[in-house]
């Protein structure tokens, strides 16, 4: 019968050496965090972000004015749509991040769409309802509505890409990956979107810094899968049943 492979099972490993000949240095992978706090601070950051947003389209209107600040309507404006997009694109970063640490499941649909897509309707509440208002206002000075439109749709698409998650991953998918590799240690460099079980993968031999933690360190750290080149390491190790 063929030696049952032990989840969690270290591995003696030798750390690779870097792109120029020296050996990587190997850090402490952070805490996970909070997702609870968190999703409370990407939604106060939002609250923020609306609230600016509102300012911006009265500023616009005329309702109120601000003439105490040594700066013109038109600069007021794309101050606030700045800071507006500052303030979307944070939260953002903390609801993904929430996201990678108490992932939604897949079994409803609807919440995990709407969990991995709330930064995007966070942006776009925080900037259709100005460009609308803007376009459609008539009595606003032609100049500043024509350019104050073109700041607001400029953030709005940065503010949409940075806040899109393309590396989701689900609640069924995360308690795979910690089921299969258990508390086996796992290292990932500043860039990637993977993690390794081999500090020696030839896929890291280009970084100067290589991460380590557990599997839920690297999801929590938007490292949502096994390097490819571990996974078939993994497979073909002597021991493991698949590769019998």
């Amino acid at each position: 019968m063929a030696e049952q492979k032990q989840p969690g099972k270290k591995r003696t490993i030798v750390k690779a050496e870097g792109a120029a000949g020296t050996k990587p240095t190997i850090q402490k992978a952070p805490e996970t965090g909070n997702a609870t706090g968190l999703r409370i601070g990407a939604i106060a950051l939002w609250v923020v972000a609306v609230v600016l947003e509102i300012l911006a389209v009265l500023t616009l209107t005329g309702n109120i004015s601000m003439s105490f600040l040594p700066m013109s309507s038109l600069t007021q404006i794309i101050v606030m749509l700045v800071l507006d997009l500052v303030c979307v694109i944070i939260g953002s970063q903390l609801w993904k991040k929430s996201n990678h640490i108490d992932p939604a499941s897949e079994k409803n649909k609807v919440k995990f769409w709407l969990w991995n897509n709330m930064g995007v309707i966070a942006c776009v509440i925080a900037f259709v309802p100005f460009v609308i208002l803007a376009l459609t206002n008539k009595d606003a000075d032609a100049k500043t509505k024509k350019i104050a439109s073109i700041v607001a749709i400029i953030a709005l698409l940065i503010g949409g890409v940075a806040s899109y998650d393309f590396n989701p991953i689900s609640e069924e998918q995360k308690a795979e990956a910690m089921a299969e590799l258990g508390d086996t240690t796992v290292y990932w460099t500043p860039f990637g979107k993977v993690y390794h079980t081999d500090v020696e993968c030839h896929a890291m031999n280009r970084t100067d810094t290589i991460t380590e933690g557990t599997v839920e360190q690297a999801i929590a750290a938007n490292r949502t899968r096994l390097c490819k080149y571990c996974e078939t390491r993994d497979a073909e190790e002597p021991g493991n049943p698949e590769a019998e």
